[in-house]
């Protein structure tokens, strides 16, 4: 497959996985992570010689359970080793098709809580004889409001396992977290907040108004073969589609979204056969494409760390990529906040030709001072703010899609899991919060 080395986080946190310890690991998207738990995971299956569900993965969203199961499938593809991805957002014949496969049986299922819940509560899954349980974008999960499902999923785990917690970030909350679940775990961090070496990042300063122009005065420079825009919201997102689409090979990804048509929109841009995709925060995380040229945050994220994350899909598997951001006035505390999480100042580019000077960049001091005015008056000055139907303050967060069927209750395994010490260590149950 191409691997002649392994990046850090693998050197790092496959002897580790093999040694049966519990793991918390930190590192940023695009370095390999997965790969990182999932070939331990598989070396260990293999051996082992026993048909029976061992590693249960959870994911914060449908898109990186499928990856994740898609990636399981490459590398098992000679070991004869099977997984399920098990997601919400489909109808009904794919939720049978999920139970189906369920009962016929698997060695790896790939799930999101809210859908894991669900089954649970219906008595569909024996996780009796599961001896690993890993969870991916702890962060994300945890931003999505996951914690309490999880808490409830591990309440139905054996506690002889060995429990895997891979993050992009560390805040506290994750730390608290895992100290539930983890019984005295090796911590890894590898570059926390660091945006990957390959990535050229520059910003504009401007108004709304200028957006669309400057945007696609950018997609005119060349023929990029793989663009990812960002932009805050999925109405945001279905405004600039319709702009673009007029001059671009462009697709729209977001949750409004049949999960058939994101499916095919994603292939299509993993093939190249769609060039330009314009997105919300949904596909700053799991979405593993090699070749993505450029990243254009089209609204500044809010917070410092999605920046990291939407600028980590370009210059993956050390490949070089660029990132450019609009910085509107009331957004330039935000972009002072990201130049300070990842330790650099970022480029300002000129505004191009045709475009009237944009607000002066004050960074963190625009906060404080109130001062978004510019020395000139941009000819765009009507449009700041675009759309009006837009203009109403947004949530930046992505917020969970069907498949998490959260806070509803699930009873309590009939039988209450025996307390032991084994290869993975002795640790004490999780109680319910609720």
């Amino acid at each position: 497959m191409g691997y002649e080395k392994p990046t850090p986080i693998q050197e790092k946190a496959i002897p580790v996985i093999i040694a049966n310890k519990d793991l918390i690991a930190c590192a940023q998207t695009g370095t390999g992570k997965t790969a990182a738990f999932i070939l331990p995971i598989l070396n260990k299956i293999s051996k082992s010689g026993v048909a029976n569900l061992n590693t249960l993965i959870l994911a914060p969203t449908r898109e990186l359970a499928i990856q994740i199961d898609q990636q399981i499938q490459g590398f098992a593809y000679f070991l004869g080793i099977s997984s399920i991805p098990i997601y919400g957002g489909g109808d009904g014949i794919v939720w049978e098709q999920q139970k189906k496969a369920l009962e016929l049986g698997a060695d790896i299922v790939v799930a999101t809580p809210g859908r894991l819940i669900a089954l649970l509560a219906g008595g569909k899954m024996d996780l009796s004889t599961l001896q690993h349980l890993i969870l991916d974008e702890a962060d994300r999960m945890m931003d999505m409001g996951f914690s309490d499902d999880i808490l409830k999923i591990v309440n139905y785990l054996p506690t002889d396992r060995q429990t895997i917690l891979f993050s992009a970030t560390m805040p506290s909350k994750i730390r608290q977290f895992s100290m539930k679940i983890l019984n005295n775990p090796v911590e890894i961090s590898i570059a926390l907040g660091k945006t990957a070496e390959g990535v050229t990042q520059s910003m504009y300063s401007v108004y709304d108004g200028q957006k669309e122009e400057l945007v696609k005065s950018i997609l005119k420079k060349k023929d990029f073969e793989a663009v990812i825009i960002f932009a805050s919201t999925k109405d945001k997102v279905k405004s600039l589609y319709k702009v673009l689409r007029k001059h671009f090979d462009v697709e729209a990804f977001h949750s409004d979204l049949e999960q058939l048509e994101r499916e095919k929109i994603m292939a299509a841009f993993k093939n190249k056969a769609v060039k330009i995709l314009v997105g919300t925060d949904i596909i700053s995380r799991g979405i593993d494409v090699v070749g993505i040229e450029l990243v254009i945050n089209y609204d500044t994220p809010s917070d410092p760390e999605d920046y990291v994350h939407r600028v980590g899909r370009t210059a993956r598997a050390d490949r070089e990529g660029e990132a450019i951001t609009f910085v509107n006035p009331k957004d330039q505390h935000k972009f002072a906040r990201i130049e300070k999480l990842i330790g650099m100042q970022v480029t300002q580019n000129p505004l191009p030709e045709g475009l009237e000077a944009g607000p002066t960049y004050t960074g963190e001091s625009s906060k404080k001072s109130g001062d978004f005015k510019s020395s000139k008056k941009s000819k765009f000055k009507k449009r700041e703010g675009g759309n009006q139907k837009h203009s109403k303050p947004q949530h930046h967060k992505t917020k969970p899609h069907s498949d998490h069927q959260a806070n509803q209750e699930v009873p309590k395994p009939s039988k209450p899991i025996e307390k032991k010490a084994g290869k993975f260590g002795a640790r004490k149950n999780v109680i319910d919060p609720e």
